[in-house]
């Protein structure tokens, strides 16, 4: 056991060169992952490893000949991953130790997040970090032994023919660690039943703010240091906290964060779209992939940041983005894509990390003539804007007001000056060989997005952002719903696969609740419903008032994870308990509201130690801690009056609507057809029906 620990903690790790493009039209070898779908697991499919997807037949083959599984996750758009594969599992070397001693399984993290989930704790607990690629050693029964992220080439080939010598040798050392290891992971994310009495309160909000303000980077926005996460639900909380508590610290932060980040080079200031992460402090050099979630969340913030500030830049954000989600990563039928790759092709025929993104200043040039001075100064085409190996990755620094000014030309002049650029270099760029696509589209990340589209058409009310919403939500609805009731989580050549997990259902429920509110279709808000009750039969943990990650459905790993910490994406758990909260109101339903409030009394202490984890939660507490205002709106003209609604920032309240005679609960006996009525209503209590939406504002009792 003692020389295990010792083994693990003396093997070094990097986490997340060049791999030269291949095309061939034969291949030395062919393992597999060839009959797979995923792209990350096809990327792998004529390496010298022989890789097996995750499936029984592979596990079977583990345990009838005793080898150790190596499990390998990753994601298409993995730079470091596309490292790992070029200098380790391209080698025969490598292949050869890896096939003679282990069962080698690549796994898709975006297609099976329940696997990640098991190995990336297992490996967190190891060495008190994570990340991708994510490389796991494991018995034959998927109980891990050892694992880390990057590995270079001969690190990964000492660790492996030790750790086969040490399972030959000496296999009940290994086999006790894994026991220890596997009771240290189904642990590690226990949430007991809190029986408490249930109190929250608007201290404990302003209690997990100051916490989180010591990790606040009140100069550049995000959080202290490198790298920089977008984290959009933090924003979206403290946007609101920030309004309600009249915390202007906390808003200049938001403001502060958002408008760098939209300066900044994480956001592509050419073509739109945002980056995953920045590498440094100031948002500059990106991680260069390009991810769904983020860019449907960050159209979700800009959005709404927008409908409380008004701020133009923010409005120019979403838009930007959303016309590169619908030339990039749309489907004709209505889907998204997943990602675009962190690497491309460069101008020597290699494959490099920004490739497609980054410049020049000679090709800068030769491209702009007498506007480059001018361009420089708006793009920092210098030591501001410099990344590396002459390239610079272009960034913002001021506004358009500051540089027109410098620059004795009207603002007008300047934004004509900066589309024409934009135009130019877009077309300059297109000839460039583009980052490869992960053309899988995920039903949770499809929500996302979807989502985004709906907030955009909420607050600008743009028909086209409408139009592809529904478009999108009835994707979902007709391709990933099954008649049993099930979303499947993945979609691509017109197949559906993998039985949906959490995420999926609490992400679409929580955008059809929002397409209902703009289009008062109820059968979104119905849908909504019946998969929140298809989530209580194959999700629900009763005993401890939350949700499982993974359905009873699916085959059972060596643990049921619980899904409860907000990240890059807010936590399932989360998620469907904002769900729970609103659709208890919609349909006077009090077991969805009580297990609502449970499922935050379980994470409640939580929530104060770690508010940037705990950030959607939060949101519920906002809800739980003061009015919330339902909204019924019933006659012909509601759709109308929903739209000038929706011109005001208004967190905390959910609309329902109708143009004709509703069963909704929240409904119910409120049709007039001659004319259009408002009803703001708190805890089942309503005022006077107004016809008027101004006179109905004014029963709001806000303090914004």
């Amino acid at each position: 056991m003692q020389r295990i620990l010792y083994f693990l903690i003396g093997i070094s790790i990097v986490s997340c060169t060049n791999k030269t493009e291949k095309q061939m039209t034969s291949h030395k070898f062919t393992n597999s992952l060839i009959k797979e779908t995923s792209p990350y697991l096809l990327q792998h499919a004529h390496n010298p490893v022989d890789w097996h997807a995750w499936n029984d037949e592979a596990l079977d083959l583990a345990k009838k000949e005793n080898k150790l599984l190596l499990i390998s996750i990753g994601y298409s758009s993995c730079h470091w991953c596309h490292v790992m594969e070029h200098e380790s599992f391209e080698s025969e070397e490598v292949a050869a130790v890896m096939n003679q001693n282990f069962i080698n399984i690549k796994v898709d993290r975006e297609e099976r997040p329940d696997i990640d989930q098991v190995y990336m704790n297992a490996v967190q607990l190891m060495t008190g970090r994570g990340g991708w690629p994510l490389n796991c050693i494991a018995l034959p029964d998927g109980r891990p032994v050892w694992g880390g992220t990057y590995f270079p080439k001969e690190n990964w080939i000492s660790a492996l023919e030790q750790l086969s010598k040490m399972y030959t040798e000496k296999p009940n050392e290994v086999i006790e660690y894994a026991v220890k290891l596997t009771e240290g992971i189904k642990n590690s994310d226990l949430v007991p039943l809190n029986k408490n009495t249930k109190e929250f309160t608007v201290s404990e909000l302003d209690s997990a703010v100051l916490t989180w303000r010591e990790y606040m980077d009140f100069d550049l926005g995000g959080r202290k240091g490198a790298p920089k996460f977008p984290m959009p639900n933090n924003y979206i909380f403290l946007l609101r906290y920030a309004i309600q508590a009249n915390d202007n610290l906390i808003l200049n932060y938001v403001n502060t964060s958002l408008t760098n980040m939209a300066y900044g080079g994480i956001n592509d200031q050419i073509g739109g779209g945002f980056s995953r992460y920045s590498v440094d402090k100031k948002w500059h050099v990106p991680h260069f992939e390009k991810m769904l979630y983020d860019n449907g969340q960050l159209v979700s913030l800009y959005a709404e940041t927008y409908q409380a500030t008004k701020n133009e830049l923010y409005k120019k954000t979403v838009y930007e983005t959303l016309e590169f989600v619908e030339r990039e990563l749309t489907t004709n039928e209505g889907a998204f894509y997943s990602s675009l790759d962190a690497d491309s092709i460069n101008e020597e025929g290699k494959l490099e990390e920004g490739a497609f993104y980054v410049w020049k200043k000679e090709k800068l040039k030769s491209i702009l003539n007498e506007d480059f001075k001018l361009f420089s100064e708006y793009y920092n085409v210098n030591n501001y804007g410099f990344w590396e190996h002459d390239n610079y990755v272009l960034i913002r620094k001021n506004s358009n007001v500051e540089v027109a000014e410098n620059n004795s030309i009207t603002v007008s002049e300047l934004e004509a000056k900066v589309e024409i650029w934009k135009k130019l270099l877009l077309q300059v760029r297109s000839k460039r060989v583009r980052p490869r696509l992960d053309d899988k589209s995920l039903t949770s990340w499809n929500a996302l997005m979807l989502k985004g589209y709906i907030d955009a058409y909420k607050v600008f009310n743009e028909q086209h952002f409408l139009d592809i919403a529904i478009k999108n939500a009835t994707f979902i609805y007709t391709k990933q719903l099954q008649e049993n009731g099930n979303l499947n989580h993945s979609y691509k050549n017109g197949r559906s696969t993998i039985n949906g997990y959490l995420e999926d259902y609490a992400t679409v429920i929580d955008a059809y609740i929002s397409l209902y509110e703009i289009t008062l279709n109820e059968l979104w808000l119905n849908t909504a419903k019946q998969l929140t009750d298809y989530s209580f039969d194959h999700f629900f943990d009763s005993e401890k008032s939350m949700f499982y990650f993974t359905s009873d459905e699916d085959t059972n790993l060596i643990t049921r994870k619980t899904e409860i910490e907000d990240n890059v994406i807010p936590a399932s758990n989360s998620l469907m308990a904002n769900n729970l909260f609103k659709l208890s109101h919609y349909f006077s339903n009090n077991y969805y509201f009580r297990t609502s409030k449970q499922m935050l009394h379980n994470v409640q202490e939580r929530t104060q130690l770690y508010g940037s984890g705990y950030s959607n939660w939060l949101q519920l507490m906002c809800n739980l801690t003061g009015n919330f205002y339902e909204i019924a709106i019933s006659g012909n003209d509601s759709k109308t009056k929903i739209m000038e609604l929706n011109k005001n920032y208004i967190p905390n309240k959910l609309i329902a609507g109708s143009i004709k005679k509703s069963n909704i609960p929240l409904m119910e006996g409120r049709f007039n057809e001659n004319e259009t009525l408002i009803y703001v209503c708190v805890d089942g209590a309503c005022q006077l029906p107004e016809s008027e939406v101004k006179k109905a504002l004014n029963q709001l009792k806000i303090k914004f």
